[in-house]
């Protein structure tokens, strides 16, 4: 698989990650035994780089990977913390982030983590030398080894950027979310911050398997977030309706080359951007994290594929999500 570097932290990754939320909770059901199977298949297509989080399960999935690296060296773990608590200012303090980075190391058995991102916190938080001034301490005292955020919108993302220990921001960017290529790419490219490219399939959307009849359950995020009622209404679709979704999925088929899925084609369209340093689809069982993994051997998109994806951007996508994030 292609290897691509994360600039600040020195660190090389596969291009194609592994997003683990689904591994924890908020997807429908997963078992231990499946997500085991999955980390494995994962590993065995070439994926170096996993994304997981304390919330995520509310530590399950950060546990079922930490019995999974036991004896894996060549793996990069982030996770994530910041969404346990109340999203107030205050709370993004130093002995929260020893609290909650102690949690964890334990979760993932390891005595330093090797990438640890804000989650999307306040947006007063991105600016904040004292934040900053807490995690450069983390590094000191061996708790990480290195720092990142994960932004809703392109200002924090540039905001983070900005800071000399930022060494990684994750952003949602697919063929629905065109605009952090304005901004966001070009200046962590300058600055040497990787970018970590998350709900690369809109929440499955881009996948092509979904039309008006799909259902999703009770406990699945497509069905209780929709509009955003439990967290922010862009990580779930990506912020776009559903229908006016389906209907673009539907214009790009045609732009899909031979030996593509949809889910390819989408994947690929995030690796071909200039500046992102490791795409993280998420997988519920094996067969979806070698398809995603498969993505980095496949060619580069043509300029006219490129130009069609941005054709249906701004025809159905942007009035409803550009301005917003």
């Amino acid at each position: 698989m292609e290897k691509r570097t994360f600039g600040r932290m020195g660190r090389t990754v596969g291009v194609v990650g592994l997003g683990a939320w689904q591994l924890g909770a908020d997807w429908g059901d997963v078992s231990e035994a499946d997500a085991h199977e999955t980390l494995q298949a994962a590993v065995d297509a070439g994926v170096t780089f996993i994304d997981t989080a304390d919330v995520y399960g509310d530590g399950r999935s950060e546990q079922i990977i930490g019995s999974f690296i036991t004896d894996k060296p060549q793996l990069t773990v982030a996770t994530k913390m910041g969404r346990r608590v109340a999203q107030e200012f205050d709370n993004y303090n130093l002995d929260n982030f020893r609290a909650w980075n102690d949690r964890s190391r334990a979760n993932l058995g390891v005595d330093t983590l090797d990438l640890v991102q804000l989650h999307c916190p306040p947006t007063a938080v991105f600016s904040s030398e004292a934040v900053y001034d807490a995690l450069d301490t983390m590094v000191e005292e061996k708790r990480i080894k290195a720092y990142g955020v994960s932004v809703e919108k392109v200002d924090e993302a540039l905001a983070a950027i900005a800071r000399p220990g930022t060494a990684s921001v994750q952003i949602i960017l697919n063929a629905f979310r065109l605009k952090p290529l304005e901004r966001v790419l070009p200046a962590a490219t300058a600055a040497g911050v990787g970018i970590i490219a998350r709900v690369p399939l809109a929440s499955g959307l881009l996948s092509g398997r979904y039309d008006e009849h799909t259902t999703f359950a009770a406990d699945d995020h497509r069905n209780y977030n929709r509009h955003g009622e439990s967290f922010d209404v862009g990580e779930t679709f990506s912020g776009v309706d559903f229908a006016t979704g389906l209907e673009a999925v539907r214009r790009l088929r045609p732009l899909v080359p031979e030996g593509f899925t949809m889910a390819q084609f989408a994947l690929r369209w995030v690796l071909d951007q200039a500046g992102v340093t490791v795409v993280i689809p998420g997988a519920r069982n094996p067969g979806q994290a070698q398809g995603n993994a498969a993505v980095a051997g496949l060619p580069p998109l043509s300029d006219e594929v490129q130009a069609g994806v941005r054709a249906v951007y701004d025809e159905l996508i942007r009035s409803q999500v550009h301005d917003k994030w």
